[in-house]
């Protein structure tokens, strides 16, 4: 597996896992969400800077979008969110 496959498989675990989707991902770090979907598809090299910012968004270490967990811990393929914009809550 390609280093920027790996990095986005894990990031797209982690933020499904959080229960977060990529537009609000994207707000958290200060990205465009598109960006954030074109790491996930492997089509992006994100810097160190942004896995950072990624990984403080999602309070995770950022060693976590490096490590291979297919042969570290069992896979268990996340459920997508839901298509579409979520409502805003709050102010």
């Amino acid at each position: 597996m390609d280093i920027r496959e790996r990095v986005g498989a894990n990031l797209r675990n982690i933020r499904l896992r959080a229960g977060v989707s990529q537009e609000e991902l994207a707000l958290r770090a200060n990205l465009e969400r598109a960006y954030v979907g074109g790491i996930e598809r492997a089509v992006r090299n994100p810097t160190i800077s942004v896995l950072q910012d990624l990984a403080a968004a999602l309070h995770v270490d950022p060693r976590e979008f490096l490590m291979d967990f297919a042969t570290s811990s069992p896979s268990i393929p996340p459920q997508p969110l839901r298509r579409g914009r979520k409502p805003r809550t709050g102010s």
